[in-house]
């Protein structure tokens, strides 16, 4: 933990926005060097203009590969692009566009030339493709798609590509595959033929924001909060859900206040996260220290419920005076109860969705509704067929991200929409008279109280390509922290996928071991229902795995 962690930004702690919009246009990738290529992690590519991984030369590529990837699979509609407020955002747009208006691809941005949160492009893309012979995952020619520039909740420095296809979510590894390949290609050729134009009169706008909020009521039961009177504080951290925010409070009537309306691409106003930096992480009690502090207020809470959301919008952070910052995990597992006993309109054999890293409280609280699980790798595009088909209720995942089905069991967005999930605290509490704070203390004491966490090490390429070749040879022992390991799991149970790494379980424990798909570092991800020194133990015994494989 880093000593000013939670404590507000200094002006030597923020990023010299001119000099990294300079290295955007100034810097030239070198192809030779690995981490200057073109590289899909698990949600787009991502980096910093400064270290030459996310400059001017990237973008064209990209954008280019993106148009041949729409011709190669026959996807003639609109493509729909937003962006959040991260300094790299503005350029890559720009960038974007005059490459898309060169191939001639019908192009739809902000009617406003406003932020874009990531869910309300998801929602663009499928409301429009459900029109479509076939829908979402038909074959029909005027299918439409989109790209999301954000690195989601990076710090300030970072910037994000990411392509949607017309299932709306995440591309899968196919398409990613595919894109990035074609893209460093492109950078091998010096960019020849990548087709520019600084003519953007065909370029057509779209009111992301309006249809959004316009159709929230169909997700979300937003009556029930206005009726209860719910005291809702919505704090964007100065991302891309800003005016999002403030037409919900005054198109559906609620008693919400946006806490904070500050847009700067240096991210100034932020409290530090864990490690010192400025990081947009809505589930870090860190970085959201200063919205904590407000719903404490003076002695009586200044709100009944208070939310964060990150960069991009596509991550939730629940905060309620009873309990402070909610640990995603409890939120996720709240979340599912209620859903699933409030939604008369979805099909009874809807399962629920979770990453493999995400608590196993999740699994206790299915198990007992009689539901399935379907447990996938880390990575939100997992969900994305079930989602579009109906057949997963929720998806979520341990980093604060979900999504769930309207309420007439359709889908709603195939990306994750922390701005729903958010809502739906305020719903929780309307209707039940609780608080997710309160009613997970309830299910800690039907299951049991799961002690969760996770830790981060330095891994470079090289190292990261060693994790994920972790194999169930790797693990000598038949127990851990004391308990007999029940399985050891490379693929995930719901798809039969590769994990990237491995997952280890107990009857009352587990760990699971993988390199980030974005940064240089390795996470290992532990839980257990026998008590916090349990967990250490675990994590413990999960480091020596690790240290043995990346120092055989």
């Amino acid at each position: 933990m880093h000593p000013r962690a939670g404590q507000p930004a200094q002006p030597e702690d923020l990023t010299d926005i001119p000099a990294l919009l300079a290295a955007y246009k100034d810097i030239q990738p070198d192809v030779n060097d690995p981490g200057q290529r073109v590289t899909f992690g698990t949600s787009g590519h991502r980096g910093s203009s400064f270290d030459g991984a996310f400059n001017e030369a990237h973008i064209a590529a990209t954008t280019q590969a993106i148009v041949d990837y729409r011709r190669d699979k026959h996807i003639e509609g609109p493509l729909f692009i937003g962006r959040d407020p991260h300094a790299l955002s503005e350029p890559a747009h720009q960038t974007a566009l005059e490459v898309l208006a060169a191939n001639g691809v019908r192009t739809l941005m902000d009617a406003q030339n406003g932020f874009v949160p990531t869910p309300a492009i998801s929602f663009a893309i499928l409301e429009y493709n459900k029109n479509l012979p076939g829908g979402p995952t038909g074959t029909d020619r005027g299918r439409a798609d989109g790209i999301v520039i954000t690195p989601s909740h990076n710090p300030p420095r970072d910037g994000g590509f990411k392509y949607n296809p017309p299932t709306g979510g995440p591309a899968d590894t196919e398409a990613t595959s595919w894109i990035a390949d074609r893209a460093n290609k492109y950078l091998d050729a010096a960019l020849k033929g990548v087709e520019r134009t600084s003519d953007l009169s065909s370029i057509e706008k779209h009111d992301f924001l309006g249809t959004y909020v316009a159709a929230l009521p169909e997700v979300v039961n937003l009556s029930a909060i206005r009726e209860a009177g719910v005291r809702i504080g919505a704090d964007p951290m100065g991302g891309a859900s800003v005016e999002y925010w403030g037409r919900i409070a005054e198109e559906h009537r609620l008693d919400l206040t946006v806490v904070n309306d500050k847009v700067d691409p240096a991210f100034g106003f932020m409290t530090l996260d864990s490690d010192g930096k400025i990081r947009m992480d809505c589930s870090s009690p860190s970085a959201m220290a200063s919205l904590v502090a407000a719903v404490a207020g003076d002695g009586a809470a200044a709100y009944d419920i208070a939310t964060g959301n990150d960069a991009d919008a596509d991550r939730h952070g629940i905060v309620t005076p009873d309990g402070g910052l909610m640990n995603p995990n409890h939120y996720l597992a709240v979340a599912i109860d209620y859903l699933f006993t409030h939604r008369d309109g979805w099909p009874a054999q809807a399962a629920v969705g979770k990453t493999l890293v995400s608590s196993s409280m999740i699994d206790r609280v299915v198990a007992d509704m009689g539901r399935t699980l379907n447990e996938v790798p880390v990575g939100f595009k997992w969900f994305v067929p079930g989602l579009v088909e109906g057949t997963i209720g929720f998806g979520g995942e341990e980093s604060a991200g979900a999504s769930f089905l309207r309420m007439d069991g359709s889908v709603w967005s195939t990306d994750k929409d922390g701005i729903i999930a958010d809502l739906l605290a305020s719903e929780i509490l309307a209707v039940t008279g609780k608080t997710p704070s309160q009613r997970y203390a309830e299910l800690a004491e039907k299951f049991g109280a799961p002690f969760y966490s996770r830790i981060d090490g330095a891994a470079n390429r090289e190292q990261r390509e060693m994790l994920k070749k972790l194999s169930p040879s790797d693990i000598t022992a038949d127990t851990l922290a004391g308990g007999k390991i029940t399985s050891i799991l490379t693929e995930a149970p719901g798809n039969g996928a590769s994990i990237g790494g491995l997952k280890v379980t107990t009857a009352d424990a587990w760990f699971a071991a993988r390199p980030s798909g974005t940064e240089d570092k390795y996470k290992i991800y532990a839980e257990s229902f026998k008590g916090e020194e349990h967990v250490h133990q675990v994590l413990e015994e999960a480091q020596d795995v690790i240290n043995g494989v990346l120092n055989p």
